[in-house]
């Protein structure tokens, strides 16, 4: 299905019934990051799966502005509207944590339960701000210069993915195989516009939420293990849940125990 909002067209994946489930994605990622969760959690769920604007079939327009977190966000409002979706549980990865957080704060009476995936609430000073929207532009120069497929060879190869790499080597080559489909203007500009450097910092914010929330991040990834624990005692009705032998990508490190952890926190 495609929706537009804004000028702008997204494509949304449906499946399953119950009450809605809106899923994001992370940076480089599309609606499939969620395709092996659809009988799952289809079972007790309407899951709502969009590509995030310049990820996927969804349209990667030249203006930057389209993309900051608060433009991503009223467009996901925009897609519920067309649905006739007045109440969600929301589920975000990463930047689509980041994402599902922004939401989750701008329109509270439209999330009924919150899960951020290795996520957090940007960054605390403006320096560092500062200084992540400076390395955000050179990795956005550099997909300009050299390429989709030099940038992909470069990302899956960051610290932050480094568990991945026990990875089956079919599982790896369909995720780069992905990363592959998307578009270069899309990546650039969502690192520029949606990047964490660009978005604003929510942890003064975090305190608003009154959703019931769950953080989930791998055992091995100690950084945002440890925004994760930050995180969890500023934000009231919230647990903290650490998976064991996984790094930043729970949802393809250990599937299973994912799925099942999602499931039984919506169904409380």
């Amino acid at each position: 299905m495609n929706i537009v909002i804004n000028g702008v067209r997204y494509h949304v994946e449906q499946c399953g019934s119950g009450f809605p489930l809106l899923l994001l994605h992370g940076f480089t990622g599309d609606s499939s990051t969620w395709s092996p969760f659809c009988d799952s959690w289809g079972s007790h769920s309407q899951l709502i799966i969009p590509d995030i604007i310049g990820h996927g079939e969804s349209d990667s327009p030249e203006d930057v502005n389209l993309y900051t977190m608060e433009a991503a966000a009223r467009a996901i409002a925009g897609i519920l509207d067309h649905l006739a979706i007045s109440q969600i549980d929301l589920l975000g990865y990463s930047m689509g944590g980041r994402l599902a957080l922004t939401f989750a704060l701008a329109y509270p009476e439209r999330v009924r339960k919150l899960i951020l995936e290795s996520s957090s609430p940007g960054l605390l000073t403006e320096d560092e701000r500062k200084q992540r929207r400076m390395n955000d532009a050179k990795l956005a120069n550099f997909i300009k210069e050299n390429g989709i497929a030099a940038f992909v060879d470069y990302w899956q190869n960051i610290p932050l993915f480094a568990s991945m790499k026990s990875l089956p080597e079919k599982v790896r080559v369909k995720i780069r195989e992905q990363r592959l489909q998307n578009s270069p203007i899309g990546l650039g500009n969502s690192l520029l516009g949606m990047g964490t450097g660009s978005q604003p910092s929510w942890w003064e914010s975090l305190h608003k939420l009154s959703c019931d929330v769950m953080l989930m991040v791998g055992e091995k990834d100690q950084k945002f293990c440890s925004i994760a624990e930050q995180m969890a005692v500023t934000i009231k009705n919230s647990s903290l849940v650490m998976i064991a032998n996984c790094g930043h990508a729970i949802h393809v490190e250990d599937q299973e125990k994912f799925g099942t952890i999602v499931s039984d926190f919506l169904s409380k």
